[in-house]
């Protein structure tokens, strides 16, 4: 419908004389204003030599007479805009659409055909999942289903740090308190803590701990073929081996609740030595250069920083690995696009990494982006997992648990109200925006949060679950409910958070409409009452349009509550 009134809005400015304005069409800040409305007026005035209100009184009859039976009103209003009413019919098929269209209500096509890869989440081996890494892998898992719902094919992908001081750190610790099968994330989490703590309190630990990253580099370089390693390597790479193992499967478990798969797992270790070889490349071509023994990219001569790709030990850093893995990500799947989601921690870092791959393979630089998100914090301040007062993503996740399986006797719903609030509290928050996740109030009912929109949903569903009667369109009501304006809103908030990457406006969204929900809940008699049929109708596209919200969110959707 907003490509119709666009198209209509634009014939009359260029009968008007002023077809080069460029205008917007927005919906009004209250339903009592009508659906859709326009600027056009205010912005052609300059060019017409008018005053905007003047404008907008022929324009609002002009569109009245384009658009014909498709609208019940056409107005002016304050001092240029045009709001414009649809007519009952058009409302009534709209809803009609809701109650009917499942899971394919509010799908588009704007991005039909293409096949994006999004990378998030990235927690490393090694380290406990902080709470930090949920803000990714949530954000990242929303933002991936509204790049599908736009009709694009979305492979998901993780990348974890394998090798790299952080393995080293943790890998002395344990042997050093002789644990040769470290039996849980815990145990590893706490290993790399006593390493970190010692590497910066000792300069024998230090020492060893460097000694042993570069060591770590090589056992694992040769794990496909470890018959050449001593007896002493063979169980350094077992220790190695064994520790990503059950770091993985935690973190498998916390994506699992979280409603999260990866069609890619990658590690460092995959990224090193193809890295390494576009490293080497960039370096003949004088686009990166020695420095002090060092390999770097001078950024300075594109507005950026310099940044080492390798150390002046030798070892590669974490821009060598994400070179490597632009390269290895390329080989596993055809791709015509690349997200990659972090913290605004990475901001630098990325600009700078993503101009040297353009530099370097200007065609994967060029469909490869980075998108920021902001930090989740504590009333402490920033969590370190070094210091050792992290609190990690599964410790947050039980107490939000323990909280709702009080209030819920099933575990399932348990576990859906807990994850719902999680999801809700970091999703509504603006792209880049730090978090403060305040667990009282991600469980409240009473609105802004998680639970509320799943009660409403809930609510809907008993209502209708309970009434003899059969949604019915056709029983319509002369004039429209505000809760079918807002309802006619949904496919155009999908398309506009997708093409945003702005999971918060499906957020406040959805909380307005249940908020009206609950409005027309509480005065309107839907079972028993007049237009009971339509009413009910009103209730199922409710119903759909808060489904699919939901699902675009990953928040579950309860069957009770």
């Amino acid at each position: 419908m907003e490509e119709t009134l666009r198209a209509s809005v634009k014939e009359a400015l260029i009968s008007l004389g002023a077809g080069e304005v460029d205008f917007a069409i927005e919906w009004p800040a209250t339903l009592a204003n009508g659906d859709f409305a326009t600027n056009a007026a205010l912005a052609s005035a300059k060019v017409l030599g008018r005053s905007p209100r003047d404008i907008a009184d022929e324009l609002a009859s002009m569109l009245k007479d384009s658009l014909g039976e498709l609208v019940s009103t056409v107005e002016a209003a304050g001092p240029g805009f045009v709001n414009i009413t649809l007519a009952r019919a058009v409302v009534t098929k709209q809803i009609a659409s809701a109650a009917d269209g499942g899971a394919n209500w509010g799908l588009g096509t704007a991005n039909a055909g293409q096949r994006i890869m999004v990378e998030y989440g990235n927690p490393n081996p090694f380290k406990e999942m902080h709470i930090g890494h949920l803000m990714g892998a949530v954000i990242g898992e929303s933002i991936s289903r509204l790049i599908e719902a736009s009709g694009a094919t979305v492979l998901r992908d993780t990348f974890g740090g394998d090798v790299g001081p952080q393995v080293a750190k943790a890998l002395w610790a344990l042997r050093l308190d002789g644990v040769t099968e470290p039996a849980s994330a815990q145990e590893i989490g706490k290993a790399y803590m006593q390493g970190s703590n010692a590497y910066e309190e000792s300069e024998e630990a230090k020492a060893e701990i460097d000694a042993l990253n570069v060591r770590i580099y090589d056992v694992v370089g040769k794990q496909d073929d470890p018959a050449g390693l001593s007896e002493e390597d063979r169980a350094l790479l077992h220790l190695w081996q064994r520790g990503r193992e059950v770091s993985m499967e935690e973190f498998n478990r916390i994506f699992g609740l979280l409603g999260t798969r990866f069609d890619y797992t990658f590690f460092d270790s995959d990224t090193t030595k193809p890295g390494l070889e576009a490293v080497a490349s960039a370096v003949e071509k004088g686009i990166l250069e020695e420095s002090e023994g060092a390999i770097v990219y001078k950024g300075e001569k594109k507005g950026l920083h310099t940044l080492v790709f390798v150390t002046s030990r030798g070892t590669p850093t974490y821009e060598t690995k994400d070179l490597g893995l632009a390269y290895l990500k390329e080989m596993r799947a055809e791709t015509d696009s690349v997200i990659i989601i972090t913290a605004v921690e990475q901001i630098g870092h990325f600009n700078v990494v993503l101009a040297a791959l353009e530099d370097i393979a200007p065609v994967l630089g060029k469909k490869t982006s980075h998108l920021a998100h902001g930090l989740l914090q504590l009333t402490t301040g920033k969590m370190s997992s070094r210091k050792g007062n992290v609190i990690t993503a599964s410790e947050l996740i039980q107490e939000l648990l323990t909280v709702t399986a009080a209030r819920n006797a099933d575990p399932l719903v348990a576990e859906q109200v807990a994850i719902g609030a999680l999801k809700y509290m970091i999703l509504r928050a603006a792209p880049g925006s730090n978090v403060a996740f305040d667990p009282e109030k991600s469980l409240s009912l009473e609105g802004d949060s998680g639970p509320y929109l799943q009660y409403a949903l809930v609510r809907a569903k008993s209502v209708i679950a309970q009434s003899e009667m059969k949604p019915d369109t056709s029983d319509a009501p002369e004039a429209a409910f505000e809760l079918e304006r807002l309802l006619m809103r949904y496919p155009e908030t999908v398309r506009r958070a997708e093409a945003f990457r702005a999971p918060h406006t499906v957020v406040q969204y959805l909380t307005q409409l249940a908020g009206e929900w609950n409005s027309f809940y509480a005065n309107e008699r839907i079972r028993g009452g007049e237009y009971e049929g339509y009413k009910l109708a009103l209730a199922a596209a409710f119903v759909t349009t808060m489904e699919n919200g939901l699902t675009l969110l990953g928040i579950p959707v309860p069957e009770k509550m």
